[in-house]
């Protein structure tokens, strides 16, 4: 309940009512990619200027290499139980979509633990940019599986080969080059980059960039999400109940299999609960922008309604608090 009570999270609440209400409140495209712009910007920074005080130990590396791990299992997880339910591509792009990360919900969950406290590593940031892509390439190729499938199958029916939407042999490499050139992803990158050179003098010469703007802005942001998730939940209407179940409880499931796997490797509360944020996040910026032209043939009306109207507003406003919960007690 005090989560919602913080205004960035009410400036969610009350965007996402202004759009059911079909007012005609609306942040300008321009203004709100300056948000996102300037919020990757600051985080990036925050975690450079950690990473400079703390260094690269051996718990910054395990981090790491747990971050990817989650990034390439649960998108393979979320297809097998998926391709049961629906259609081949979109089982991919879902899972793809599920598989990424918000870098929007880590933001907010990050500024909850800052308010309530709770130390974690500015390496954090690194893990989140580690986990967009590898769920993005994954897609393509069992997209491309999916793609060669049927053409096997039209030229066994004797019927010729297929004449595919989208090119059958689709560069993986070329998608993964894209996401780690993608300019949101380079200014993290470049941000935390500046931020490790730059050190403590860094620190005290921004903050009054990174550090006292920060809620202000993320409460603008936070806003224009509520309107966008206000506009995607009409989209939903007639979609599978099984698929409406899965944009629910698979952010749970893959927020406790990260808490498994934090458990094991004996990773702090902190960095634990924001390792669960990230597995329980699902993108609805980089993976559509990149399936709507990798896999063409799937609905996007599906992996982004999802993402945006169900699963977003879920961990803003009762996830992330429930994951600093459950983390806390499991690991203090």
């Amino acid at each position: 309940m005090q989560n919602l009570l913080d205004p960035a999270i009410l400036f969610f609440v009350f965007g996402v009512l202004a759009g059911l209400l079909k007012s005609n409140l609306e942040i300008p495209p321009a203004i709100s990619r300056f948000l996102s712009l300037y919020l990757l910007m600051a985080l990036g920074l925050k975690g450079g200027f950690a990473l400079a005080h703390s260094g690269l130990s051996s718990e910054v590396v395990k981090t790491l290499v747990i971050a990817v791990s989650l990034a390439v299992g649960i998108p393979l997880l979320g297809y097998s139980l998926l391709r049961r339910v629906v259609a081949g591509y979109d089982a991919a792009a879902i899972a793809a979509t599920y598989g990424s990360v918000s870098a929007v919900t880590f933001i907010t969950a990050s500024q909850y633990l800052e308010t309530h406290g709770v130390y974690f590593g500015g390496h954090m940031a690194a893990a989140m940019a580690l986990m967009e892509s590898p769920a993005i390439v994954l897609a393509v190729m069992l997209a491309n599986q999916l793609r060669q499938a049927a053409q096997v199958q039209v030229s066994l029916s004797g019927q010729g080969v297929l004449s595919a939407t989208a090119p059958s042999s689709f560069s993986a490499g070329k998608i993964l080059h894209e996401s780690l050139t993608d300019g949101a992803q380079l200014l993290l990158i470049g941000a935390m980059v500046v931020g490790i050179v730059t050190g403590d003098a860094g620190k005290a010469s921004m903050q009054p960039f990174s550090g006292d703007l920060f809620k202000g802005m993320l409460a603008f942001f936070l806003l224009d999400m509520g309107l966008n998730t206000a506009r995607q939940i009409p989209q939903l209407r007639g979609s599978s109940p099984w698929l409406m179940a899965y944009a629910a409880l698979a952010p749970l499931v893959h927020a406790l299999i990260a808490l498994l796997v934090c458990v094991l490797a004996n990773i702090e509360p902190g960095n634990a609960t924001l390792l669960m944020v990230l597995a329980a996040s699902a993108s609805y910026i980089a993976v559509p922008a990149a399936l709507r032209y990798a896999i063409p043939e799937a609905k996007a009306s599906l992996y982004f309604g999802m993402s945006l109207g169900i699963t977003f507003p879920l961990n803003i406003l009762l996830g992330i608090p429930f994951y600093a919960t459950v983390a806390e007690r499991v690991l203090a």
